[in-house]
């Protein structure tokens, strides 16, 4: 159960990793590469999705990742066109940094039917985009405002309020490609208000700040844009997150 594993974990103050994956930036040679990787470096979960999939890859992506690992696999849809119940489960992401109907209720609406016999672990998610100083496409996608990337308060009682509407799972995202991560004043902040494990990703390029975020609050850390270019920092970060320490870091 990846909800299960999450809260676990979290209980016992260890901090996970998680790979996102894009279906239509990895080509097979790549992901299987990156698979390897992901192996060796005791990788705890990979989400698999994106603002806009162009390509028809999202099954097979996943069926490779099943066929070569037994890393669970969890959704990270950016709309209800992206299902497949190859998956073992899905975080169903409720966008409550935005006021777009679509995103907190509409496409919900359409997913229930596949959701309800998939057999997928749905795991409610608040997903909450923070400013990462460029355009990103997820908040053109969506077409929603981030929160701006100072406004700690703000993040803090769209965090609780989503805690109170019982979403399982909070998440801060600064967008794949983000200049600016998340800060890890902000994620104290959040942390420290709310009761739900608190997944972060979006512009983590180095494993000095996977490790200053987990020491910060999160409990799950996500790296996919940085991978593209440079695989290999996969073995680093999850070393950090893994170890709780950088000098451990080779």
């Amino acid at each position: 159960m990846i909800y299960q594993t999450i809260v676990e974990a979290k209980k016992k103050g260890e901090k996970l990793f998680a790979v996102l994956i894009d279906p239509d930036k990895t080509a097979d040679d790549s992901l299987d590469k990156l698979l390897d990787l992901a192996m060796s470096a005791s990788t705890d979960l990979f989400l698999v999705g994106g603002s806009l999939l162009v390509h028809n890859r999202l099954d097979a992506c996943i069926r490779r990742i099943k066929e070569t690992c037994n890393i669970p696999v969890a959704l990270f849809p950016g709309s209800s066109l992206q299902l497949s119940d190859r998956a073992d489960g899905i975080l169903l992401l409720s966008l409550i940094s935005g006021r777009n109907p679509e995103l907190l209720i509409g496409q919900h609406v359409i997913a229930a039917p596949f959701l309800k016999q998939s057999g997928l672990e749905i795991v409610p998610t608040a997903y909450i985009l923070i400013d990462g100083g460029v355009p990103t496409s997820v908040s053109y996608m969506s077409n929603t405002t981030p929160i701006p990337a100072n406004k700690e308060d703000i993040a803090l009682c769209t965090a609780v309020a989503g805690e109170m509407l019982g979403l399982k799972l909070t998440y801060l995202d600064a967008g794949s490609g983000a200049r600016i991560p998340v800060s890890e004043r902000m994620i104290h902040s959040v942390s420290s208000a709310i009761g739900t494990p608190l997944i972060v990703g979006g512009g983590i390029r180095t494993p000095e700040k996977a490790y200053a975020d987990a020491r910060a609050g999160a409990d799950v850390i996500v790296v996919g844009n940085a991978l593209e270019s440079a695989p290999a920092l996969l073995l680093e970060v999850a070393a950090a997150v893994h170890s709780g320490s950088v000098t451990k870091v080779k």
